[in-house]
C-alpha cells in the first residue's frame, strides 16, 4: 500500500491496492487476519483449552505491537536513517521473524521443553535469513524473477543488510544463520525433515 511498501507488484501481480483500491487492500488485510484467529479458536484444533489459549497468544503477540506491527513500524521510522547491525537485526526479529517464529512453535506445542528451545532457535535464524536473501535478492535479481520492484529499498533509501554489510558480507551472514538454524533441528532427526526443506527453500529461492 502507499502508506507502507508502495509497490505496484506482488509475485508478478498487481498489487491489492492497485488491482482494487486502497481501502480494499486495508479491509482484506485486516479480515485474513481476523480469519487466522478465527482459525486457531475452533473446537477441534485441541482437546487441551489451555494450549488453545496459549496458541492464541502467540500469534497475538506476533503479530501485534511486539511483533510485525511493531515491527513494520520501526521500517517506516528507518527510513532515511543509519541503523546499526544489532538495530537492522532488532527490527526484522520483529517483522519479518515473529511470525515465522509463530508458525514454527504454533507446529510444536506438544513439544519438551528443549525441543520448543530448539525450534525457537531454528526460527529465529531462519527468519532473519530470510530477510538477508530478501535484501540480496532486491540487489541481484530483476523485477520480472523477484515479482516485485527490484532495486525498491535502495531507491526508497532503507537501511538493509547488504547497505550495512555489503553484499559479499550479506551473503556470508545468510549462511551462518541458515547453518546455525539446520544445526539447532539436530535433535529432532529426521522429524525435521521439512524444516530443513523449508531452510533449505529460503536460501535458494530466486524471488
Amino acid at each position: 500500500m502507499p502508506c507502507m511498501d508502495d509497490d505496484d507488484l506482488r509475485r508478478g501481480k498487481p498489487s491489492c491496492h492497485k488491482q482494487y483500491d486502497d481501502a480494499t487492500a486495508l479491509l482484506v488485510g485486516d479480515a485474513l487476519q481476523s480469519l487466522a484467529f478465527d482459525v486457531l479458536s475452533q473446537p477441534q484444533l485441541t482437546k487441551q483449552a489451555s494450549q488453545q489459549v496459549s496458541m492464541l497468544s502467540i500469534l497475538a503477540k506476533a503479530s501485534g505491537s511486539s511483533g510485525m506491527a511493531g515491527g513494520q513500524a520501526i521500517d517506516l521510522e528507518s527510513v532515511g536513517k543509519v541503523l546499526t547491525q544489532t538495530e537492522l537485526e532488532n527490527m526484522h526479529s520483529l517483522k519479518t521473524g515473529a511470525l515465522i517464529q509463530a508458525a514454527v512453535l504454533l507446529g510444536a506445542m506438544d513439544g519438551s521443553e528443549l525441543e520448543i528451545i530448539a525450534v525457537k532457535k531454528y526460527a529465529a535464524c531462519i527468519g532473519l535469513a530470510f530477510q538477508v536473501v530478501d535484501d540480496i535478492l532486491d540487489v541481484e535479481a530483476d523485477t520480472s524473477t523477484l515479482g516485485k520492484t527490484a532495486g525498491k529499498d535502495a531507491d526508497s533509501n532503507k537501511p538493509t543488510y547488504v547497505s550495512i554489510l555489503g553484499l559479499a558480507q550479506a551473503k556470508q551472514h545468510a549462511q551462518q544463520l541458515y547453518s546455525d538454524a539446520v544445526a539447532a533441528l539436530t535433535p529432532f532427526g529426521e522429524k525435521a525433515k521439512r524444516l530443513r526443506e523449508l531452510a533449505d527453500f529460503i536460501m535458494q529461492r530466486s524471488f
